[in-house]
């Protein structure tokens, strides 16, 4: 009676494990299915803006010169974030993938992502030597040696990134988010692996000082360093207004220099209102994304994956877009596109015209 009753326990205990699973596979799926809706027609856009862009650089042979090949990588890397935009909001689900599956599904998005960064550093500073300090922007080093500086831009993230596969991250650490864990207690990752996978978490690849590193070593003030050369723009083309209007002040009497004054005026006030906007709508959700996985992290808590997903998909995709909004306010990178829209425009007006007139 014992046995029978031991063995109708089993089966109870194997067909509720087997339904737990069940339900956990459901909610990963659907969960899955929330971040391709959000991130599938986001990434196309930036894929195919980028796209664009690059190839109005690529056909205006103008266009072919230093500062347009740092652009040119800047929007290949962007290009390359958009890609792996929805692999981004993965990393914070719990999934089983071996050892190398899981380091390759965090370190490569992480490695495009710091690229990028890296090159929107590159460009601002260039563009901001060029107004700063016009007499020496042609000697810059990035100038002399175009290869060494696309080195710059692209080995240290790699090498960054590459980190947690050289042996910096948490593989045989405990479970801290009971993906392979039944109780509450923490228990060792290295014994849930199953069939050679193993539960795939962020946290197992990248250990806390990592994270903090990277936030607050690289991330944080890479964006400071953009806002204040963005800052100093501005400032210096306040100067250089001051001077324009003050110039024509002194050759012109009347109201036309104060009309003119007035027109600069609010032509600068229109570029500080569309640069705060830029940064407001491109920054900010990124800074409130990084921040709060920051404090869950601190805290060790666990929070909504749907809070997540939002959060990661918003954060990541509005930095995206400022290599879009540089590229686009360009009329020559847009040119050929647009000549190319009118063309098209053209020959299906013709079409219509004429399948009217024969139909008259």
């Amino acid at each position: 009676m014992l046995m029978r009753l031991e063995t109708g326990c089993k089966k109870e205990d194997h067909r509720i494990s087997r339904m737990m699973d069940y339900d956990d596979s459901q909610a990963l799926l659907s969960e899955e299915h929330l971040i391709y809706i959000i991130t599938v027609p986001l990434s196309t856009s930036i894929i195919l803006s980028n796209l664009v862009i690059i190839l109005g650089i690529s056909w205006n042979r103008q266009l072919h010169n230093t500062p347009n090949y740092f652009f040119l990588s800047l929007l290949v890397a962007d290009m390359c974030t958009g890609v792996a935009l929805p692999f981004v909001p993965l990393m914070g689900l719990n999934r089983q993938l071996s050892f190398s599956s899981c380091l390759v599904a965090h370190v490569f998005p992480n490695f495009l992502f710091l690229a990028f960064l890296f090159n929107l550093v590159m460009v601002h500073y260039e563009r901001y030597v060029c107004i700063a300090d016009p007499l020496h922007y042609n000697n810059l080093w990035m100038h002399r040696s175009f290869p060494l500086a696309l080195l710059v831009v692209w080995a240290p993230p790699l090498l960054f990134a590459s980190l947690p596969a050289f042996g910096w991250n948490n593989w045989t650490g405990p479970d801290w988010d009971g993906c392979c864990a039944s109780s509450q207690k923490l228990t060792s990752l290295s014994n849930c692996s199953t069939n050679g996978t193993a539960c795939c978490s962020y946290r197992r690849v990248f250990p806390n000082a990592f994270i903090y590193l990277e936030v607050y070593g690289v991330v944080l003030p890479a964006i400071l360093t953009i806002a204040g050369m963005t800052g100093r723009v501005l400032c210096i083309t306040r100067g250089q207004l001051k001077d324009i209007c003050r110039l024509h002040r002194s050759v012109e009497r009347g109201g036309q220099a104060s009309d003119r004054a007035q027109r600069l005026n609010l032509r600068y006030t229109r570029c500080v209102v569309a640069v705060s906007l830029t940064f407001l709508a491109c920054w900010v959700p990124y800074l409130i994304y990084t921040h709060v996985c920051i404090a869950v992290l601190i805290s060790d808590t666990r929070w909504s994956s749907t809070v997540h997903i939002v959060l990661s998909c918003t954060g990541i995709g509005s930095m995206a877009v400022v290599p879009l909004v540089l590229g686009l306010a360009n009329r020559q990178y847009t040119e050929p596109a647009y000549k190319l829209l009118q063309k098209l425009r053209d020959r299906w007006r013709r079409r219509t015209r004429g399948s009217q007139d024969v139909a008259l």
